[in-house]
This record gives C-alpha cells, sequence and structure tokens, in this order.
C-alpha cells in the first residue's frame, strides 16, 4: 500500500498522518521519557519495555518508514501529537492485520480520541486495502482498549484465558475483529 506523504485523515478531535522527523523526540519522550510511563500499563505491560536511546530510535523510526510509509500514523488532537495508530501483517499472503493505537498523552483518555482514530483508521484500512477483516489484540486487563473495538464495531473473536502474567495475577489474551461486509453496513447504516 502506498501513502501519500500528505495524507491526513480528518475527525472532529483527531487528525491522523504520516509520523514526521519533527514528532520523533515527541514520541521517543512519550515513550522512554520516564521510567514506568503510565500507557505501558495498559499496552502490553507484561512485556518489558527495553529503553532504546534517542539516536537509535530515529534510525529505527527511518527504517520503518523506508519499508512501509503507512504501517504508522500520528494522532493529533490540539495541535499535538499525542499518539499513534498501527498496523502489522500477522499473515500478509491471506491479508490478515491487526490494527493498533496507542495514546501517550493521559490527557487525552477517555473523551473519545481513540475511539474516532480507531474509526478512522480502521476506515482508512478497508478504504486503501483489499481487507476482509480488521482486527486488534489486547488482553483483558485493557477494559478501554476492549471498549474502543467494541464501540467501532468489531466483536470479539477469540479469548485464550489466563495466558497472560502481570503484576501477580493471570489476564486472558482477547482477538477482536470485524470484516469488511460488517463496516461496510455500518457506514451505510451511519448516513
Amino acid at each position: 500500500m502506498k501513502m501519500e506523504t500528505d495524507i491526513r485523515l480528518i475527525g472532529k478531535k483527531v487528525i491522523l498522518r504520516p509520523i514526521r522527523e519533527a514528532d520523533y523526540r515527541t514520541l521517543w519522550n512519550f515513550t522512554y521519557g520516564e521510567q514506568n510511563p503510565e500507557w505501558k500499563k495498559w499496552d502490553a505491560p507484561y512485556f518489558p519495555l527495553e529503553w532504546i536511546s534517542y539516536d537509535a530510535y530515529v534510525e529505527k523510526k527511518k527504517m520503518q518508514a523506508a519499508l512501509c510509509k503507512t504501517s504508522q500514523m500520528a494522532i493529533v488532537a490540539d495541535n499535538n501529537v499525542i499518539g499513534m495508530v498501527s498496523y502489522y501483517w500477522e499473515h500478509k499472503a491471506s491479508n490478515w492485520l491487526e490494527a493498533g493505537i496507542v495514546i501517550y498523552d493521559t490527557r487525552y483518555w477517555n473523551g473519545g480520541y481513540g475511539t474516532e482514530a480507531m474509526t478512522l483508521w480502521v476506515g482508512h484500512l478497508f478504504t486503501t486495502m483489499p481487507l476482509v477483516r480488521v482486527g486488534i489484540t489486547t488482553w483483558s486487563g485493557n477494559k478501554r482498549m476492549m471498549r474502543t473495538a467494541e464501540k467501532i464495531g468489531m466483536q470479539l473473536e477469540g479469548r485464550l484465558r489466563k495466558c497472560r502474567y502481570y503484576n501477580g495475577k493471570y489476564y486472558d489474551s482477547i482477538r477482536m475483529g470485524m470484516l469488511r461486509e460488517e463496516w461496510d453496513n455500518l457506514q451505510e447504516n451511519n448516513h
């Protein structure tokens, strides 16, 4: 999938746009700027966040951008980068991808910003790629992510029970998704 560098997906609260070099410092600070960032407690906290230097981060982002300009976009609200949306291929040969979102800035939690960003992102993925399904993978401790997926029309497709261990407790791994025809039906009913 090719993406124009000036693409902007515009909602009422957020704009999705390609990540720019000028965003790298902000994104690095959100990710590595503090010892135990709040966002990491919800975004797969059972995987440790391995610190990397700013220079290594920049190289990694430039390499990702060269390989696929479309796999990540910045979420902008009030003229500030607050997070990003992404996708990765679970199995490219069968067009199976998983979408993701992280809003680093806690001031934008619980205000509909994530739901709007995911709606724009999933719509963009269905519009620009020959996908049959878009899904997300999360864990049962991340109620906000599960609610966001549900709000945009995703359904629970799989629950692997007690396979994520975090802070002395077991959680389920959650798979949610929606089919293109379900997305299309929702869009028709909303217009």
